[in-house]
């Protein structure tokens, strides 16, 4: 029996407009009222997750959906595994950060590269400069709750003595992609995916799997008892930990071939038909 459903957002609960449908919300409803517990695992930080997802659970604001999704979820799974967060009480269960000293070196690295740069600290999505922190707010829409602008980023960390949960750097020029990696090299204890127009960087010991695991040996869940869905290179460490694997049919070669079911794509609400086939 599925205790626990851990459930990626973008690319997989999320459709090509970044939209979560009534479909999927629905299915996810249905599961945590049958008692299982759904656990959101994303990329995203805290406060940036689906805002139909997060009503109710982060906020209060008497809406129908807030009534809905009050129970929805208890633990979040955010940054690509660098924070694990009870939301009753927003205690921290397990965290693997970039520490302020190796942030600010970062930093200091990528100066003369031509990037836009973001992280994630203490729940928030920080942005440097207003034209990056105003294209948030256009891209997250309402799931934007958590952006906040920063005017040197280099300097609120130094200052703020900040962890840093995730960096994102977006290419600003076509050589760009390249001088990063070529800075990563020198910091062995960080890791990086990327898309063509950004890279998300984090500690080298965070990976989503290894906070599902932590969460499950939390709750005394083994890992036979454990489904996920997921779409993406960075949801391998996620398989690894989880004993039922769902990959989207919009997912990567390398997740499809180590699923046991693939469903169909975002665009058809494959995550809604892979818990009404396989959870409920």
């Amino acid at each position: 029996m599925i205790r626990l459903l851990a459930v990626d957002m973008d690319g997989t609960c999320l459709d090509q407009k970044s939209r979560m449908t009534d479909a999927v919300l629905s299915a996810l409803r249905e599961a945590a009222a049958r008692g299982v517990i759904v656990v959101p695992t994303t990329g995203r930080n805290l406060e940036c997750i689906p805002h139909r997802l997060a009503a109710g659970t982060l906020r209060k604001t008497g809406t129908h959906d807030d009534a809905a999704n009050r129970e929805l979820f208890r633990y979040v799974i955010t940054s690509n595994g660098a924070k694990l967060t009870d939301t009753r009480g927003q205690k921290t269960l397990f965290e693997a950060p970039i520490s302020p000293e190796e942030s600010v070196s970062l930093l200091r690295s990528c100066r003369k590269i031509r990037l836009g740069t973001a992280s994630h600290i203490r729940h928030k999505y920080l942005l440097q400069g207003r034209a990056l922190a105003t294209a948030g707010l256009v891209l997250y829409g309402k799931d934007a709750r958590g952006i906040c602008c920063v005017r040197d980023m280099e300097a609120f960390i130094r200052n703020h003595h900040c962890n840093v949960e995730e960096f994102q750097f977006y290419f600003l020029s076509p050589g760009a992609r390249r001088n990063v990696y070529d800075v990563l090299e020198r910091y062995p204890g960080l890791q990086a995916a990327s898309t063509g127009i950004y890279a998300e960087i984090y500690s080298g010991r965070a990976s989503k799997g290894r906070a599902l695991a932590e969460l499950a040996g939390h709750l005394g869940i083994e890992k036979e008892e454990i489904a996920c869905i997921g779409d993406g290179e960075n949801d391998l460490s996620m398989f690894q930990a989880a004993g039922l694997k769902i990959a989207m049919g919009n997912a990567v070669n390398t997740l499809k071939e180590r699923a046991d079911h693939i469903v169909e794509s975002n665009r058809r609400d494959g995550a809604a038909r892979a818990v009404e086939r396989y959870i409920l």
